[in-house]
């Protein structure tokens, strides 16, 4: 069967004999590999499309398009049972040449699927650097054909709108031909992709999960074809996509609703602590090194410390405060407050806050509403997440210990709660980090009392960013996933894979700035300025992805997120010159399109940047220099 657009330039082809499709776009052939067959995981095993169902198809003409549907019924002999249906809509959209395919659920019957593995991947089978995938782990990654490093899974599997799929898109591209796969409905999908050690060739494809144990909606994912391109255009493609949906919002828009974020712009940031308190169910919890778990830094500690920045010439600066509150860090969540006693209470925070600010520098503090632990007041595991078994998920990896995670529809309340309790202390923040919210995927909750999908857990999340903006409070969490780029002004990082990775172990691609091509003009990202040796200094990422400078960053766990040790000592004086070179460039450019980057010359060590303001910056990686003009 086939349909095709007027022109005839995108013709789209199905081989009814084996469920797979190819599309032919302006002359060029695009298929899917030749082993693969759409098929289901579910709880009994593989099932595949054509094996397992009756089948019957038709070609329909719309007002917007042309399209293929095909009807899937089960066989009460086989896997899936007669009581499980669904269908397959592919159709080509007349005015912009966009392909959809859509999965549609008709029964559900008693088929318990896992996952749904269709649309399958392209063929993209050539030993050449000019053929690459893209993927939004993280920044961004490019994977040539012929790349040394095997890539079998991204961190959180790949899953959209997390910190292994902070847009939820991918990408190939061959000599200049290419294509972008959208997933229109992101929620319960994710990337699968198998890159051989060299390669030669990369399969990439979209997985779609269940819902709260079903697959009770349809699964979009959008193709668009392109002709001389290259990872600019696939950007600038999906730049567009989300201002038509909505989900772009500049940090000029942001500004309307709270002017602050204009302060933020060009400061230095950093990040510290005052309470460490690790539980000794905690995995973290060393039995050997007891001094070790604990340790506290009094309020008026830090106020000197920023006095000192001050004297030493740090004009603009942004604290983030880890541990302020009596059960230190990581601890007792969402049972948060009060202020921690030991380092000076709540009149010492106020101190703090207040000093900070006639200085010109902003506060802001941690804080957490997805970790529930069981150690708080107000625990009840009638408020945790609770699987689809009945199961409630725990674990006790971080410093609080025991844990489970608290239900993000109960969240917006212990939020307003929390920071209600905050300004009747005289305390005014200037910016809050939620943790993990942009990271971690989104929690499911089968209570009924509380029942949430993970769409509405991060409408939840959300919420909770919006109600601090209406307090004139910046937001930040952990990442950037663009689910939250309409209510999100700055996070904690969003760093290059390899950024979190220990020093000098092999990377499993190009690292490429993705993320900000698409929405640099609408977060500001502090980036690492570490220096290892034997590898590139960290500043000039920072330099290139016109982002802000951290000043000092004091990882809360050693090892994890980026905090390793051997990173070059160069002085605090010398650190804070860098960074000076640095937010001079964000004050520039924090609010402009990044435009463009490049390979200057296909060489990977040398890349280059431009603004929509005209700002270049252009960057050797190979011998750490720098060039701004």
């Amino acid at each position: 069967m086939r349909i095709w657009n007027q022109n005839r330039t995108i013709i789209v082809t199905l081989d009814e004999n084996t469920d797979r499709y190819s599309v032919t776009a302006e002359g060029e052939n695009w298929n899917w590999i030749e082993d693969y067959s759409p098929s289901l995981e579910t709880t009994k095993g593989k099932v595949l499309f054509h094996e397992a169902f009756t089948v019957t198809r038709q070609e329909i003409s719309m007002g917007i398009g042309m399209g293929i549907r095909s009807f899937y019924q089960g066989k009460e002999e086989l896997l899936l049972w007669k009581d499980t249906s669904f269908q397959t809509m592919v159709w080509l959209e007349e005015t912009t040449g966009n392909v959809y395919f859509e999965w549609i659920p008709v029964e559900d019957g008693k088929a318990e699927i896992k996952k749904v593995l269709w649309p399958g991947p392209m063929e993209f089978s050539q030993k050449r650097e000019d053929w690459y995938t893209l993927v939004n782990d993280r920044q961004g990654l490019l994977i040539p054909n012929d790349w040394d490093c095997q890539v079998d899974k991204l961190v959180f599997d790949g899953m959209f709108l997390t910190a292994g799929g902070f847009m939820p898109w991918f990408s190939q591209i061959r000599e200049g031909s290419g294509y972008i796969a959208i997933a229109i409905t992101p929620w319960n999908g994710g990337v699968n992709i198998h890159h051989p050690k060299g390669g030669p060739y990369t399969e990439v494809a979209v997985r779609w999960e269940p819902s709260l144990g079903s697959m009770d909606y349809r699964r979009v994912l959008r193709y668009t074809f392109l002709q001389n391109c290259d990872y600019n255009d696939m950007c600038k493609v999906y730049r567009n996509y989300v201002k038509e949906t909505g989900l772009f919002c500049t940090l000029k828009e942001k500004e309307a609703r709270v002017p602050s974020v204009r302060d933020l712009i060009g400061s230095a940031f950093v990040h510290t602590g005052i309470k460490t308190s690790v539980n000794p169910k905690s995995d973290f919890y060393d039995e050997k090194a007891p001094d070790k778990n604990n340790h506290l830094t009094a309020f008026k500690t830090r106020l000197h410390q920023m006095e000192q920045l001050k004297e030493m010439g740090v004009e603009k600066l942004y604290l983030h405060l880890d541990g302020w509150a009596a059960p230190g860090y990581d601890n007792k969540h969402p049972d948060y407050t009060p202020a921690c006693e030991e380092a000076g209470g709540w009149g010492g925070m106020k101190d703090l806050a207040d000093s900070v600010q006639s200085m010109g520098y902003m506060f802001g503090i941690h804080d957490q509403y997805r970790d529930y632990y069981e150690e708080a007041d107000s625990f009840d595991p009638e408020f945790a997440c609770r699987l689809t078994d009945g199961t409630i998920p725990r674990h006790s990896r971080w410093a609080g210990g025991p844990q489970s995670y608290l239900c993000a529809t109960q969240a917006p309340y212990y939020v307003k709660r929390n920071f209600n309790e905050i300004k009747k202390n005289g305390i005014r923040l200037d910016g809050a980090y939620l943790d993990v919210f942009t990271c971690n995927e989104g929690d499911e909750c089968t209570n009924p009392l509380h029942r949430m999908s993970r769409r509405e857990c991060y409408e939840f999340r959300g919420r909770c960013f919006n109600y601090l903006l209406s307090q004139g409070i910046l937001t930040s969490s952990e990442e950037s996933a663009d689910w939250s780029m309409e209510s999100l002004v700055f996070c904690h990082y969003s760093p290059y894979s390899f950024m979190l990775e220990e020093p000098g172990k092999p990377r499993e691609g190009v690292a490429v700035p993705l993320f900000n091509l698409v929405y640099h003009d609408c977060l500001i990202e502090p980036w690492m300025m570490e220096h290892f040796e034997g590898q590139e200094d960290f500043m000039l990422y920072a330099l290139l992805n016109g982002g802000a400078p951290y000043l000092i960053r004091d990882g809360a766990y050693a090892g994890t997120d980026g905090s390793f040790e051997g990173g070059k000592d160069i002085g605090l004086e010398e650190q804070i010159k860098r960074c000076k070179i640095v937010t001079q460039l964000h004050e520039k450019v924090a609010m402009c399109e990044m435009v463009s980057h490049e390979f200057v010359k296909g060489d990977w060590e040398v890349q280059r940047s431009v603004f929509s303001d005209g700002t270049k910056v252009t960057v050797n990686l190979r011998e750490n220099l720098f060039d701004i003009s």
